[in-house]
Order: structure tokens, then C-alpha cells, then sequence
């Protein structure tokens, strides 16, 4: 997850534009989704807000990290990094 987020911080605002932001984005929301139910399974999660192209590698270290904190499962992380890596394959980062 580090290594997307630093790829991201490291491309140019051309291959953001090109897609690779709102990839970011979307992994995030998934990321914050999946950590806001295994805290709140009750809740209604709240959408990440869209913060701009350049925030994105940001959002996803920050959603990934909370997940990360409440996944207790070994098999709830491999496929938390699964979904990481296709991210970046798509993202081409």
C-alpha cells in the first residue's frame, strides 16, 4: 500500500488526470468502507470525500492504515492487499 501511495505521489499530473487519481480514489473509498463496517458493522458507512487528484495517494495511505488497525483476520488482509495491487496494475503506477 505504501509503495502505491508513493508511486502516486511520484507520478506526473498527466497520468493522474489519465485515470490513476480516481483509481486511487476508489481504493480508498473501498478501504475506509471496509474499515468504517468492521468497526461499526451497523453503520451506514460514510463516503470519502473526493479531496483532488493530488490527495489521492494520501487518502489511501490514511484508509489503509485504518484498515489495517481493525482487521483481525489474516485472510481480511490478504485480501486488503490483493485489492492494493490490482489497484495499482490499473492505475498503471
Amino acid at each position: 500500500m505504501d509503495d502505491f501511495a508513493d508511486r502516486l505521489r511520484a507520478a506526473p499530473q498527466s497520468r493522474l488526470q489519465r485515470g490513476a487519481a480516481a483509481e486511487a480514489l476508489e481504493l480508498a473509498r473501498e478501504l475506509a468502507r471496509r474499515a468504517q463496517l468492521a468497526e461499526e458493522p451497523d453503520a451506514e458507512p460514510r463516503q470519502m470525500p473526493d479531496a483532488g487528484m493530488f490527495a489521492a495517494a494520501d487518502q489511501i495511505a490514511v484508509a489503509a492504515h485504518d484498515l489495517a488497525v481493525v482487521l483481525t483476520d489474516a485472510d481480511q488482509v490478504e485480501e486488503a492487499v490483493l485489492l492494493v495491487e490490482e489497484a495499482r496494475k490499473r492505475a498503471g503506477v
